[in-house]
C-alpha cells in the first residue's frame, strides 16, 4: 500500500466524509479509531501529528506499554476492541477510554471493580449479529438480560453495541448485519454503533456507526502476531 501514514489517513477521512454525506449526517456524528494492533509506536506518532486522536488495539498488554511509551501526547484517546481476560482487565481499565468488545458478565464486574475512583468506562457490548460459531459476541436475545446487568455496575457506562459481521463483498448482506444491529440499538435505548473496519466502513456509516474501526486503510497489513 503507497503512500504516508499521513496520507492515507487524509484518503480515510475524506471517504468518511464522503459517506456522512451521502447519508446526510454530519461528519461530527462519526468518530474514526485507527486501528494501530502490531503496528509500532512511531507510526502511531505519524498519525498523531496528521491529526489523529483516537486510536484501537486488540491485546490488552499491547495497549497498557503502547500507552506508557506514548504518554507524552496530549489528547490521544485509547480504544481497547479486542476480546478481554480477566486477568487483562487492570490494563484495559487503567489505559482505555473506552472498551469495544463487551460479552462476557465476569469482565463486566472486574472493568467495573477495577475502576473504582475513576468515571465510568464507556463499553459496547459487543453482538453476534451474524450467528457465527466461531465469533464471540452476545446472541440477539441474550441482549437485553446482559445490558441489565450491566448497567447495574457503578463503574460502566454501556453507550452502545459493536458488531464484527463476517466479511463479504455482497454490499446487502453487510448491509444487513448493520441494520440489524441499528435496530437492536434503537430498541436498547443505546445511542453508540461500532460497526465498520477497513472492508466496509462506508457502508457502516451510511447504515449509521457512530466508531468506525479502520487500521490498514490506514497502516498498511499487520504482520502476524507471535504465538
Amino acid at each position: 500500500m503507497s503512500g504516508s501514514v499521513a496520507e492515507r489517513l487524509a484518503s480515510v477521512r475524506e471517504r468518511v466524509v464522503a459517506a456522512c454525506a451521502r447519508a446526510g449526517r454530519p461528519v461530527e456524528s462519526v468518530t474514526l479509531v485507527a486501528v494501530s494492533k502490531l503496528k509500532p509506536a512511531d507510526l502511531i506518532r505519524e498519525a498523531y501529528a496528521a491529526g489523529q486522536r483516537d486510536f484501537g488495539e486488540n491485546y490488552a498488554q499491547e495497549l497498557r506499554d503502547k500507552a506508557a511509551e506514548l504518554a507524552d501526547l496530549e489528547g490521544l484517546r485509547w480504544h481497547s476492541i479486542g476480546a478481554l481476560q480477566t486477568n487483562k482487565v487492570k490494563y484495559v481499565a487503567r489505559a482505555a477510554g473506552a472498551f469495544h468488545a463487551l460479552d462476557r458478565l465476569e469482565v463486566a464486574r472486574e472493568l467495573s471493580k477495577r475502576r473504582e475512583g475513576a468515571p465510568p468506562l464507556p463499553v459496547y457490548v459487543e453482538v453476534n449479529v451474524g450467528g457465527e460459531a466461531t465469533k464471540s459476541g452476545l446472541a440477539p436475545d441474550a441482549l437485553g438480560a446482559f445490558l441489565d446487568e450491566v448497567r447495574a455496575l457503578p463503574g460502566l457506562q454501556a453507550v452502545g453495541l459493536m458488531a464484527l459481521p463476517p466479511p463479504t463483498e455482497d454490499e446487502a448482506r453487510a448491509r444487513a448485519d448493520f441494520q440489524a444491529l441499528r435496530e437492536l440499538a434503537r430498541v436498547h435505548g443505546l445511542p453508540g454503533l461500532s460497526m465498520g473496519t477497513t472492508h466496509d466502513f462506508e457502508w457502516a456509516i451510511e447504515e449509521g456507526a457512530t466508531v468506525v474501526r479502520v487500521g490498514t486503510a490506514i497502516f498498511g497489513e499487520r504482520a502476524l502476531k507471535s504465538p
